[in-house]
């Protein structure tokens, strides 16, 4: 279970008491939760037009962080194509697992300083992730492109039957180049054997009698020859086409074959070259859009409080991770706890827009609760 709660609730007579009257609740006589202390610094508070408007705004950069990371962390798996099992691995903040930063979060002072307002930390952290965003964007474009390219090669050069077909073609000298006959080759699914031999000779004027021969076959379908006159092809094509019937036209290019070998070796090495430099800098950019996106919760979490339970700044931020089976219990016990601090909690409409509380963008409840996923990619590795 990955989905962390991060909520506040003002302080009693010492923060300390409002951290055990959770703790008695939710661990010590039922196992609803593990729980950690969440450590914000004393931020500048500012005026509370300020907070209301900002606390719109984080909202909306809270939601493009955690898209930067997700994009991030997509993109990682998609690079380690086969070995996609390892992206958790390299999915790291400040070279520790997503669970031990979050449960032993700590405010970097230097990347955000708190002798900054608010606005301005909230400021760093919008740049910081828009570059990175754009970062991706380029790196991944380059990087797909030189990917596609040599996907495409590979398709065209090693697909089973047309290889197949120039290695005998080569090897065997099967089929006769002059300005008369031409070879073309079906690819027929083994259903389709008996009708081909039954229909081949009768599609065009000019096909050689008993010239078709079985080249070779997978599990699903067989490639064919058949000798024709060059100038009956685009009628014997047509009329295959007719009769279901797929053809290609074959024609052995040393030279053409042997410039897409280099090709493939030239765009193999360049992108065997890249790979390595594009994972540094998705692990190295995925940690800082991480933690980027945790301090973004710390600030909300902040402001929440502050508009919330007023000043002087007296609130314990608390971060619980549910127990999967008993997240309503949880839920329950947590609004029995806290619902003395706004008793119209249960009653409001989440669809309400009201400045400064985010109602449209989740659940509101009497205590301060933001929802951490760290669920981040879009399949089970």
């Amino acid at each position: 279970m990955t989905e962390f709660w991060l909520i506040s609730a003002p302080g009693e007579k010492t923060c300390q008491q409002t951290w055990d009257k959770m703790m008695v609740v939710t661990t010590r006589t039922n196992n609803l939760s593990t729980n950690n202390k969440f450590n914000i610094p004393d931020l500048k508070v500012g005026t509370l037009d300020v907070l209301v408007g900002l606390s719109d705004e984080l909202a909306k950069l809270d939601t493009f962080v955690e898209s930067v990371v997700k994009k991030v962390a997509q993109y990682m798996a998609d690079v380690l194509e086969d070995s996609r099992d390892k992206v958790q691995e390299n999915l790291l903040a400040n070279g520790v697992d997503l669970v031990t930063y979050i449960t032993r979060f700590q405010w970097d002072m230097a990347k955000y300083p708190i002798k900054q307002s608010l606005k301005n930390i909230s400021e760093i952290i919008s740049k910081q992730a828009t570059q990175i965003d754009n970062d991706l964007k380029a790196r991944a474009s380059a990087y797909n492109n030189l990917k596609g390219n040599l996907q495409n090669l590979e398709r065209k050069n090693l697909s089973d039957l047309q290889w197949c077909l120039k290695y005998i073609s080569h090897k065997n000298e099967m089929f006769t180049y002059n300005n008369y006959f031409f070879p073309s080759c079906p690819i027929l699914t083994r259903t389709s054997y008996a009708e081909w031999q039954k229909t081949y000779e009768t599609l065009a004027e000019m096909v050689v009698p008993r010239s078709t021969k079985l080249l070779f076959e997978d599990n699903d379908s067989g490639l064919f020859s058949v000798t024709l006159f060059r100038k009956a092809v685009d009628d014997f094509k047509h009329k295959a086409r007719e009769n279901k019937f797929t053809v290609r036209d074959f024609q052995y290019n040393e030279e053409e074959m042997k410039a897409d070998k280099e090709e493939m070796t030239r765009l193999s090495t360049d992108k065997k070259k890249q790979f390595g430099p594009l994972v540094r800098w998705l692990k190295v950019n995925f940690s800082e859009a991480f933690i980027a996106w945790i301090h973004i919760k710390a600030l909300r979490v902040f402001v929440e409080s502050v508009l919330r339970y007023g000043l002087p700044v007296n609130f314990q931020a608390m971060l619980l991770q549910p127990n999967k089976k008993n997240m309503k219990k949880l839920r329950e016990v947590l609004y029995d706890l806290y619902k003395h601090l706004d008793s119209s909690a249960a009653i409001i409409d989440a669809s309400m827009d009201i400045p400064g509380l985010n109602l449209s963008q989740q659940e509101y409840y009497p205590y301060v609760y933001y929802k951490i996923d760290c669920n981040l990619l879009d399949f089970k590795v």
